[in-house]
């Protein structure tokens, strides 16, 4: 309507210019040449008033094309002191230069809303421009879970993850997959979930972090415990009948050794072999009632407790094995009122296990020692660590320590770091290991 408005008045001048040169052309045909010089001067005003029209109104184009073009659409033109030709033309522009400030104001508070809502998910996101690997965009929980501050393009993390950069730039859309990713010397699993999109003729790769540790963690234990489940009943079912039979075999014997006198050999073989069968019946036995205690501890006795009773206590109980070995014992809490919400006997259970391998591992140590700290990590999560300057372990060792009945030890049973892992679990927690051989081995508690 503005416009239209705008345009009626170019017409009326066009109209009003074109009577005028008509009038001058019939009089000019005529030969009244007195009236051309009363009609030349009017002539001579329209074209300058439309000339000056137009110049007017191609400057207030330029500005407000400027003002489109820096996208200051804030700018305000001023309708009440304009010119009377003016005034629909910049009314119009500051109705557009409204409208674009509404489209640009709920574009940024979308572009925000969106923005706060990946800054809160756990998940961590990367976008990148596919051809340049131009960053552009990556939120906090991907700086976290990484431990990179900064990124400008996707190739600056070959120099801190090589085998990670490749994953990324090997995966195709719509693929997943698991990868591990190192971050402060320890080692977790992460699922990466990759798609691509393509705005103002660019190709971005987006691609999700999602930490699945703890899922694979619980996973895996409910796996185990189901086949020790079904081992422990299995064995204990098989050999318990064969125990019993021994035995009632060694009674009947002994009943019936008046028959056997003139063999004294044959009744000392079956002696043997009944005695034989009885002593690894009762050890397998003994072996199944042993790893059933990894499925004993299902349910916990949650209470505040003090990192530093739980040291104390520890301490105590350990001293004189300490003492006689010649081991430091250094204590490190920097917060004495550190407290977490845990099941005392089975933390303290899983402490000692952690100290007792301590000791083993410092053996061969010049100067033996053992440290326990405790620090509050992310989001307020209390931390108890467990370090030895001992001879430390190799990848390999570290990726199978916590699966049950793997043990680095000659009579060890196997038990004990999956033990330790399911009663971290329980706690909604997690136990990592950090290790360099030759140099020592780290447990850490996660609350």
């Amino acid at each position: 309507m503005i416009f239209k408005r705008y345009q009626e008045r170019i017409l009326i001048r066009v109209l009003f210019m074109f009577l005028t040169l008509s009038g001058a052309s019939f009089f000019l045909v005529k030969g009244r040449y007195e009236f051309l010089f009363i009609l030349a001067p009017v002539i001579i005003l329209q074209l300058v008033d439309f000339y000056n029209f137009h110049r007017k109104a191609q400057y207030e184009v330029e500005q407000f094309v400027e003002s489109i073009h820096y996208r200051d659409f804030s700018r305000y033109f001023d309708v009440k002191e304009a010119p009377l030709e003016l005034k629909s033309l910049r009314q119009g522009f500051n109705e557009i230069n409204s409208t674009f400030k509404l489209i640009s104001r709920e574009r940024e508070t979308q572009y925000q809303y969106l923005q706060k809502i990946l800054e809160l998910v756990n998940t961590g996101i990367l976008s990148f421009e596919h051809k340049s690997g131009e960053i552009s965009w990556m939120n906090e929980s991907f700086k976290n879970m990484l431990g990179v501050p900064y990124l400008k393009t996707i190739h600056s993390l070959e120099r801190r993850d090589s085998a990670l950069y490749h994953e990324i730039i090997n995966l195709r859309p719509g693929e997943n997959k698991i990868v591990s990713i190192t971050k402060d010397n320890n080692t977790f699993k992460t699922l990466l979930a990759v798609t691509a999109f393509q705005t103002d003729g660019k190709v971005y790769k987006l691609i999700a972090f999602q930490d699945v540790n703890e899922a694979l963690d619980e996973t895996e234990a409910k796996a185990w415990q189901k086949l020790l489940s079904v081992m422990t009943h299995e064995i204990m079912n098989s050999v318990a009948p064969i125990s019993s039979l021994a035995e009632t075999m060694g009674h009947r014997l002994q009943a019936s050794v008046d028959l056997l006198e003139g063999q004294p050999g044959a009744f000392d073989d079956l002696k043997l072999g009944i005695s034989t069968i009885r002593r690894r019946s009762e050890g397998l036995l003994k072996f199944a009632e042993t790893y059933r205690n990894l499925n004993k501890i299902t349910t916990l006795n949650l209470n505040k407790v003090y990192a530093r009773d739980l040291f104390e206590s520890l301490h105590n109980l350990m001293e004189p094995t300490l003492e006689q070995k010649n081991i430091d014992m250094e204590i490190i809490l920097k917060d004495p009122d550190l407290s977490l919400e845990a099941d005392t006997n089975l933390v303290e259970q899983v402490l000692i296990n952690l100290v007792v391998n301590a000791v083993e591992a410092v053996r061969d140590s010049a100067e033996p020692c053992i440290t326990l700290s405790a620090l509050v990590g992310a989001n307020n999560r209390a931390i108890i660590k467990v370090a030895d300057n001992g001879m430390g372990m190799s990848p390999e060792v570290v990726d199978n320590i916590f699966i049950p009945f793997f043990s680095t030890k000659k009579n060890g049973s196997g038990i004990g770091l999956s033990l330790c892992k399911q009663i971290m679990l329980l706690h909604k927690g997690n136990i990592q290991v950090q290790s360099i051989e030759g140099e020592g081995s780290a447990f850490l508690l996660h609350f």
